[in-house]
């Protein structure tokens, strides 16, 4: 039983007591929230029921408090249990209880920060999700890392998650693409057709026009121009799909599902949501357009979902889009990870939820903030110009894959960033990305030189980590499921690189105090256990690098 659950029993055990012993008044269903203060000297947990018991008990917290204590069910894991404060209850664990997750992190290895706070749950992360137009641009970056360390976060918490990019093969912007690859394509072939206007200037759409003329031998230069422009759409989305493929697979991102817009159309899905808005009465004509009557449903204004031009917009594509989620596949929760320029589209994603009897609390949308690139003390001004970073590929280049993701997911998606490509690329602790790596390939290390020098620390005696640091440590360790059901609950990936920075922290304490591997016989006990301690460290460290999907190095 995890420790937060065991002494949420206790309290609500002491609670029951002391109400049965007529030292407290009932006061109905209380919530019992077990959590772990900032400052260690509040003891290692912490709950402020009393608090929040005062008004219904009619009793000042601290007396709540005093009452609780009281009755607090005698444990061989806790040590001490007082009241703080104005009404907290602090909760301090016994050494042996701190001893003990040694060998329970040693037996969980690689499933250790795992929970089932999420299981049962069908969840879908859809992330990135550009126009497949083109390469990814740095710009893209940052909502792929987050996409998808939420989504590994999620299945640590036990859900069962469907990572999603939504390919939008069906909107202007694809039309605009195809219309441009088939201008360059003719000029490739000697023949004078202009750009379209407007059209995707970069050099990559020719560069895929002599691809695909390479493969074809120029069989689409002389049919009709609607004709060559159908025939060309496939292997130009192709073509770029496959870009965007291997530009987030060195970002360490593959998805389980590539959703085409089209294939809403194709298969009727598109009309069947709209005619459920039609019957519900949310949709209305004007202007010669069909619009989404967000006002009824709290909004400023109506949407336009269909054009007077008979064309569909990104917003009515999305509601198609929704629906086939929650109504054809079922998810329990759909979260979308999207750019801060969507800002506007959330309150309407919201409606659109509710018109469609959706309960909007299962969509969640989180928006992240621009970053900003800084190099040489300066700010950088993306273009294209030589050695100026643009692509998301030229990013991973220039500081690697693992500085790119702890990066970006040391911050929350709604926080602006600076992006510092010289401190990412830094070999000393300054650098957190290294700092935390370090951390690992220094545990590899001395486990290896353990090794190498026949020591072997399975018959190791936990209890002989008694140092304060040694305690300290495994305290850091131990938090990692709770951070994980804590982090999950929030959409909050950047908590696990803020533990993982912490874990390391204390580490580096714990190097400095407590020798490891020692060239004394007397010392070969506490070396056993510490090297115990290390390789739950080890198993710690590893797993925060795995759920950030970043490599855990063994040398460095």
């Amino acid at each position: 039983m995890r420790i937060t659950v065991q002494l949420r029993d206790a309290v609500a055990e002491a609670l029951t007591a002391a109400q049965a012993a007529g030292a407290l008044p009932a006061a109905g269903a209380a919530d019992i929230a077990i959590e772990q203060p900032r400052d260690q000297g509040h003891g290692d947990f912490a709950t402020n029921l009393p608090l929040r018991l005062a008004r219904a008990m009619k009793m000042a917290p601290p007396a709540i408090a005093s009452a609780i204590v009281e009755a607090f069910p005698a444990s061989p894991d806790v040590d001490h249990v007082e009241v703080a404060g104005p009404g907290f209850i602090n909760i301090t664990l016994s050494d042996a209880w701190f001893q003990d997750q040694v060998e329970e992190i040693r037996a969980a290895g690689s499933a250790f920060g795992n929970t089932d706070s999420k299981s049962g749950q069908r969840i879908q992360v859809e992330f990135v999700s550009v126009n497949p137009t083109g390469p990814l641009h740095v710009g893209h970056a940052r909502g792929a890392v987050i996409g998808s360390g939420l989504a590994n976060l999620l299945e640590a918490a036990g859900a069962d998650v469907t990572r999603e990019y939504y390919v939008n093969d069906a909107g202007n912007q694809m039309r605009v693409f195809v219309e441009t690859l088939y201008a360059r394509y003719m000029q490739a072939a000697g023949r004078d057709v202009p750009l379209p206007e407007p059209a995707y200037p970069g050099e990559y759409v020719l560069d895929l026009a002599r691809d695909i003329q390479l493969e074809d031998g120029g069989a689409l230069v002389d049919l009709p121009r609607e004709e060559a422009i159908t025939a060309l759409q496939k292997p130009g989305l192709d073509r770029t799909l496959a870009l965007i493929r291997a530009d987030l697979e060195q970002l360490g991102i593959t998805y389980d599902v590539w959703f085409s817009e089209q294939s809403l159309f194709d298969s009727g899905r598109f009309d069947s949501a709209m005619k459920e808005l039609e019957d519900g009465g949310y949709l209305v004509d004007r202007d010669g357009a069909r619009w989404f009557a967000s006002t009824q449903l709290g909004e400023d204004k109506d949407n336009v979902v269909i054009r007077s031009t008979g064309g569909h917009t990104y917003f009515a594509s999305d509601i198609a889009y929704h629906a086939e989620k929650f109504k054809d596949r079922k998810f329990d929760e759909v979260i979308d990870v999207w750019g801060a320029d969507h800002h506007g589209h959330v309150a309407r994603m919201k409606a659109m939820a509710t018109a469609l009897g959706i309960d909007p609390s299962r969509l969640t949308i989180i928006l992240n903030q621009i970053v900003s690139f800084r190099e040489g003390g300066e700010s950088l001004r993306f273009s294209k110009r030589k050695n100026v970073i643009v692509t998301v590929r030229e990013l991973v280049d220039e500081v690697g894959a693992d500085a790119v993701r702890y990066t970006f997911l040391s911050r929350g998606a709604e926080a602006q960033m600076e992006f510092d490509l010289d401190l990412a690329k830094q070999q000393s602790t300054e650098n957190p990305v290294y700092y935390v790596q370090y951390a690992h390939a220094r545990l590899a290390g001395i486990l290896r030189t353990a090794a190498e020098h026949k020591v072997t620390w399975e018959d190791g005696d936990i209890r002989l980590l008694t140092h304060e640091l040694e305690i300290d440590l495994i305290r850091q360790i131990v938090a990692l499921p709770d951070v994980v059901d804590r982090a999950a609950e929030r959409n909050e990936p950047q908590q696990i690189p803020h533990y993982a920075t912490a874990v390391a922290r204390s580490l580096q304490r714990f190097y400095e105090a407590c020798r490891v591997i020692s060239d004394e016989e007397d010392d070969l006990p506490v070396s056993k256990a510490r090297l115990k301690l290390v390789e739950a460290a080890q198993i710690a460290i590893a797993r925060c690098l795995s759920l950030m999907g970043m490599t855990a190095p063994e040398r460095m």
